[in-house]
């Protein structure tokens, strides 16, 4: 699942906000648990920030709180849109890092589409592909062993469609549209759960060497 939110200067796959080609990422500072990285960065801590919000925009949306869901959901795509901005301004820079980056928007996405499923939003088997999909991502890419995330031109596809598609009620209900309706927005989501499986198929078939 990779991609960019729009604005973002990231781009990874398998997950919904894009890589963080930082500086001292996994390509070129060695293994995430390098003793050296630096962890407390302000980087960091907004994308820290960003998974802290991911039960916060599950809640509002199962309890119909359409504002504060809207008001979370652009504080994510704010987020994830400076986070790597700011490693690489102030040489903040980890592999680490740049894994907690992918794994929060993966976090979100999932959550927040788990949310809308519940609702009767979105296909209940996206939001468990999402994280399947990162955690696939991450393992095939040897993350944890300091190589550089493998990124496909479908999987930054979908991880753009994962935020756009969870955007799409998440502001309708919040600015009071009444477009699109409900079963357009599921449309959409059986469509992604498609291109996820094939994202999936894809890198099962052509597995990292």
């Amino acid at each position: 699942m990779q991609a960019a939110t729009p604005g973002s200067e990231q781009g990874s796959e398998e997950r919904p906000g894009g890589d963080r080609p930082r500086p001292g990422s996994a390509a070129s500072n060695g293994s995430v648990g390098e003793p050296g990285a630096r962890l407390l960065t302000a980087a960091n801590a907004l994308t820290a920030g960003r998974l802290a919000a991911a039960p916060v925009v599950a809640f509002a949306v199962s309890h119909g709180a359409s504002v504060l869901a809207l008001g979370v959901f652009v504080f994510a795509v704010v987020s994830d849109v400076l986070d790597g901005r700011l490693a690489r301004r102030s040489g903040g820079a980890s592999a680490f890092g740049g894994l907690l980056d992918h794994a929060t928007d993966a976090t979100f996405v999932s959550a927040g589409l788990l949310a809308c499923a519940v609702a009767g939003t979105v296909p209940l088997p996206l939001a468990p592909l999402v994280a399947a999909a990162f955690v696939q991502y991450a393992v095939d890419s040897r993350a944890l062993q300091g190589r550089a995330l493998r990124a496909s031109a479908l999987g930054r596809v979908n991880g753009v469609a994962y935020f756009a598609l969870l955007g799409v009620p998440v502001v309708r209900d919040g600015v009071g549209l009444g477009w699109p309706p409900d079963g357009l927005v599921r449309g959409l989501g059986w469509v992604l759960v498609g291109t996820t499986l094939v994202s999936m198929g894809l890198r099962l078939w052509r597995p990292r060497a």
